[in-house]
C-alpha cells in the first residue's frame, strides 16, 4: 500500500521526510546552540535557540533559551520563554520559580506571586516557592504575608540562610527588633560571614543604643569588605551622633583612601568637619561631592548651610 499510494500522489512518505528533516533540522540548531552558548557566543546560541522553538517546542530547548537570553540581559525575552514553557509543562516547578525570579527583575510582584503560587500547588513543600513568595509579597507591601511565607519556607530547611536574613530584614522594617536580631543571630550562625546580617546587627544595636557593637558590626564588615561604603556610613553617622567628630572624620578619611570617586563619603566628611568647626575642610569636601555629583548641589549646599545654623 505504501508504494501504490506513493505511485498515485499518497503523499505520506513525502509528509514523514519531511517530518524527519525537520527533527534533523531541530537537533542541528539545538546542539549548536549549545556549543555556542558553551563558547561564550550568546547571540548566535540565542538564535539557534530561537529557530529550534520555532519548528518544535521541546521543553528542554525553552529553557535553554531562557537561560541564554538571561545571561545575554534579555530579560523580557527570558520571560517570554519561560511563559512558553510553563504553558507547555504545567508542572514544571523549577521552571516556574525562574520565572518567578525573572517576574521580581522586572518588579513585577503580582506575576511573581502567581508563578509561586503554582509551583506550590504543585510541591507544597518546596522551601524556595516560599521564599520567593515572600520576595513577592515583601515587593507588593504586604510584610506578614511575608513572614508567613518566610516561616513557611524554614519549616521546611531549618539551614535557609536567606530565608532567615528576609524574615530579619522584614521583622526589623516592622520595629521588631527583639525578633529580628534573633532571626540575624541565626543567619550568622549559619554564615559569620553574612554582611547583610552583620549590617542589620550593627543597625540594631545602634538604635539600642549599643554604640560599641554596633561599631564592630560595621568594623568586621569593613575587615570583610574595605570597600563596603554602607559600612562607613553607618558608622560615622554613629560616631557623628556621640559626638566624637574626630574618629568620624578619620573613618571617613580611611573610606575615602579606598573609594575617592565616592561623593556621599565626602558630604559626610564635610559634614562632621563642620560640627568640629573645621570650616576650610568642610568646604572643600562640600566643593568635592558637588564635582563628583553635580546634580545634588541644592541638597549638598542646603545641607551644609543647616549645618553651619545648627553649629551657631
Amino acid at each position: 500500500m505504501g508504494i501504490l499510494s506513493a505511485i498515485f500522489g499518497g503523499g505520506k512518505p513525502d509528509e514523514k521526510q519531511t517530518d524527519r528533516q525537520e527533527e534533523k533540522n531541530f537537533e542541528i540548531l539545538k546542539y549548536d546552540g549549545i556549543r555556542a552558548r558553551n563558547m561564550g557566543q550568546l547571540a548566535y546560541a540565542i538564535r539557534c535557540f530561537e529557530n529550534a522553538v520555532a519548528l518544535n517546542e521541546e521543553p528542554e530547548t525553552l529553557g535553554l533559551l531562557a537561560n541564554a537570553c538571561l545571561r545575554a540581559g534579555r530579560i523580557e525575552d527570558a520571560r517570554a520563554a519561560l511563559v512558553r514553557l510553563t504553558e507547555k509543562d504545567a508542572g514544571n516547578v523549577n521552571a516556574l520559580l525562574a520565572l518567578a525570579d525573572v517576574c521580581h527583575m522586572q518588579e513585577d510582584y503580582a506575576a511573581m506571586d502567581e508563578a509561586c503560587r503554582k509551583a506550590l500547588a504543585q510541591d507544597e513543600a518546596n522551601a524556595t516557592a516560599y521564599y520567593q513568595a515572600a520576595r513577592a509579597a515583601r515587593g507588593m507591601h504586604d510584610d506578614l504575608q511575608a513572614i508567613v511565607m518566610l516561616t513557611k519556607a524554614i519549616a521546611q530547611n531549618e539551614q535557609y540562610a536567606e530565608a532567615y536574613l528576609l524574615r530579619a530584614e522584614t521583622l526589623w522594617g516592622m520595629r521588631q527588633m527583639k525578633d529580628a536580631k534573633e532571626d540575624a543571630d541565626r543567619v550568622l550562625l549559619l554564615n559569620p560571614e553574612s554582611e547583610e546580617a552583620l549590617l542589620l546587627e550593627g543597625k540594631i544595636a545602634a538604635a539600642q543604643g549599643d554604640a560599641a557593637a554596633a561599631c564592630e558590626c560595621f568594623d568586621r564588615i569593613v575587615s570583610l569588605d574595605p570597600f563596603h561604603e554602607e559600612a562607613y556610613l553607618l558608622k560615622g553617622e554613629l560616631l557623628v551622633l556621640q559626638k566624637d567628630f574626630d574618629k568620624a572624620v578619620d573613618n571617613y578619611t580611611e573610606a575615602l583612601e579606598l573609594m575617592p570617586d565616592h561623593a556621599r563619603l565626602y558630604q559626610e566628611r564635610g559634614r562632621a568637619r563642620l560640627l568640629k568647626d573645621d570650616k576650610e575642610g568642610a568646604a572643600e569636601d562640600m566643593k568635592r561631592a558637588i564635582e563628583l555629583n553635580p546634580e545634588s548641589e541644592n541638597r549638598i549646599t542646603g545641607n551644609f548651610n543647616n549645618y553651619e545654623t545648627n553649629k551657631r
